[in-house]
């Protein structure tokens, strides 16, 4: 992770969504964690060309999203990609929670979106990564 920002790639076909997230999560998440660069991409397409070209360090996808869920694609990624960044996704229901593990995702947020727990998630896998980095 670049010490200058933290970048982040949000999957939603959802426009709300996606200005919800951004609005919670801010510039930053954490004093001690860098300022995010947060982009947006409402399809599979999009997330599979971002996630090709690197330089990610976290991806948020929404599990809602259609006609791919954030859900089934975490799965693809964590598939398909060797050192793929760490994954959070966003779940309507409970249940869906165990379909995050088989999903391999790292770490899951219920909507709506929680201003406090969406930022501390991200914050947390963020930090996992720097460690990784050193």
């Amino acid at each position: 992770m670049s010490h200058q920002t933290a970048k982040i790639l949000l999957y939603s076909d959802d426009r709300t969504t996606r200005e919800q997230v951004r609005l919670a999560l801010g510039r930053r998440v954490a004093a001690d964690l860098p300022e995010l660069e947060l982009y947006e991409v409402a399809t599979q397409p999009a997330v599979l060309a971002a996630v090709d070209s690197g330089g990610l360090d976290l991806l948020i996808l929404d599990a809602e999203a259609t006609p791919v869920g954030g859900l089934g694609l975490a799965k693809q990624l964590k598939d398909e990609i060797a050192e793929c960044p760490p994954i959070l996704v966003l779940i309507i229901r409970v249940a869906d929670a165990w379909l995050a593990t088989w999903s391999r995702a790292d770490a899951t947020v219920m909507y709506p979106v929680d201003p406090v727990r969406l930022p501390g998630a991200v914050a947390e896998l963020l930090r996992a990564r720097l460690v990784q980095a050193v």
